[in-house]
Parts: structure tokens; C-alpha cells; sequence
């Protein structure tokens, strides 16, 4: 599933094997995002991770920055 652009967020949801597989990605998008200095809105249910994307020092709206992000994401898997 794509990334989609709506309510001021970038969204894309993520399904792995099992939890071990999501946190394991939870854990490398961590490491990217912390490197870049922007940090995503996230969810962990079992196999599954919801992300949303948003610059919150520009109003919460999507920017160049989100979308960066969601290109090294989209590199994990």
C-alpha cells in the first residue's frame, strides 16, 4: 500500500509476518528518523505499523521533510 496525502498527513500502513518483524522495522525507521531530526506519528498492532507524517514546526502539514522521510522508509522494505 502507497503512501497517501490527506488531513494534512502523509499515511501509509505496513504489515510484516508477525510483531517481532514489525518492531524490528519500527526499530530501523527510529534510527532514521532520529538521524533526520524528524520523528513520525506511529501505531504497533502485532503485525502491523501505521505511520503518519507531518512537519510540526511548519503547522503540522506535509512537507519536503515528510517526504523524505517516507523515501528512506519506503528503502526498509
Amino acid at each position: 500500500m502507497p503512501w497517501t496525502e490527506a488531513n494534512n498527513k502523509l499515511t501509509r500502513t505496513f504489515k510484516f509476518n508477525d510483531f517481532i518483524e514489525a518492531f524490528a522495522f519500527m526499530t530501523k525507521v527510529a534510527f532514521i528518523a532520529e538521524k533526520m531530526n524528524h520523528h513520525p506519528t506511529w501505531t504497533n498492532t502485532w503485525n502491523t505499523v501505521i505511520i503518519e507524517l507531518s512537519t510540526h514546526d511548519d503547522g503540522n502539514i506535509v512537507t519536503d521533510r515528510d517526504h523524505k522521510l517516507a523515501e528512506a522508509i519506503d528503502k526498509l522494505v
